[in-house]
């Protein structure tokens, strides 16, 4: 298991190199010159000069690139053209709101979509089963923004009972909570659901049922273990979708995430906020794959990860 975990980190490094080279090139394609909006729309053509080549975007495009590489690897991401402040601290401001609310998001989502998916595949083609799959189906269909502003009108605007933006209490985190975590708690119904049935066809459950062991029994201590594997990976990849995808969330609620920060650094072309964020997100899924790889030789000691 250590030597897999050592190899899996070392391979990190090819991957964010690749993943460094197309986002430095996919930033620079956005339209828009930075220089001329941190310049000033009154900004004469000497002055907008002058303010890229303070930025270096007057440097040739690999210069750029490695001196970009050279700073990431010191720890300087750079500072924001929009505050003028490091872009570490800018990130650093916006985290933990944007870890709070996926955290959030990805537990009730976790528990509900595991609780629907087993009665689901427990109770195949019965009412229970209809129900949880058409609950699962609408949580895939509707739109997130449609849904956020929907929850905001019921609760906020008719009942009064929640905030409909910030982040000031745990109230805060209800609406938005429910919003980004209802596609995933209807992914990982469907998962669990199809999974599960597939083991309960297995002879050693039947086995079990012909022992005398209870049901409950047989699908959560038996059955349930071997059906996690693949809806840990879909779980997996979901956390990664939530912590570098709640941009319409955060938007729609005016969350004080990562996600506002991404969409207010492309309206500006702010490159280092954008360079450093998008990094970020790939750093996120290399490292929650690693976990999920890990959690494979905990779920089933049989597969060999060394």
């Amino acid at each position: 298991m250590f030597k897999f975990i050592i190899r899996r980190l070392l391979g990190i490094v090819p991957i964010l190199i690749i993943v460094s080279i197309v986002i430095f090139l996919f930033v620079r394609m956005i339209p828009g010159d930075p220089a001329r909006l941190v310049a000033g729309p009154d900004a004469s053509y000497e002055d907008i000069q002058l303010v890229r080549q303070q930025l270096g975007l007057d440097r040739p495009i690999v210069n750029q690139y490695f001196t970009f590489v050279k700073n990431v690897i010191q720890g300087d991401f750079g500072i924001s053209l929009k505050t003028k402040r490091p872009v570490i601290t800018e990130i650093g401001e916006r985290f933990m709101p944007t870890l709070w609310l996926t955290i959030v998001s990805m537990v009730w989502a976790f528990i509900l979509g595991l609780v629907i998916g087993v009665i689901s595949a427990t109770k195949r083609n019965k009412w229970q089963d209809y129900v949880g799959m058409f609950t699962a189906v609408s949580g895939i269909s509707l739109p997130s923004f449609w849904l956020g502003l929907m929850l905001i009108q019921l609760f906020s605007v008719y009942l009064g009972w929640l905030p409909t933006s910030g982040f000031d209490s745990w109230k805060s985190l209800i609406l938005p909570s429910l919003t980004l975590g209802s596609g995933v708690a209807a992914v990982i119904a469907r998962f669990t659901r199809s999974s599960l049935m597939d083991i309960l066809k297995e002879d050693y459950i039947r086995t079990g049922r012909a022992k005398g062991l209870h049901q409950q029994i047989v699908v959560w201590k038996h059955a349930l273990r071997n059906a996690m594997i693949p809806v840990v990976t879909m779980t997996g990849l979901q956390f990664g979708f939530l912590l570098g995808g709640s941009v319409v969330v955060e938007t729609v609620f005016s969350w004080p995430g990562l996600g506002r920060l991404l969409i207010d650094a492309v309206a500006f072309r702010d490159y280092p906020i954008i360079q450093a964020e998008m990094l970020l997100f790939a750093l996120e899924f290399v490292l929650i794959n690693l976990i999920v790889d890990i959690l494979y030789g905990i779920l089933n000691p049989q597969i060999r990860l060394g």
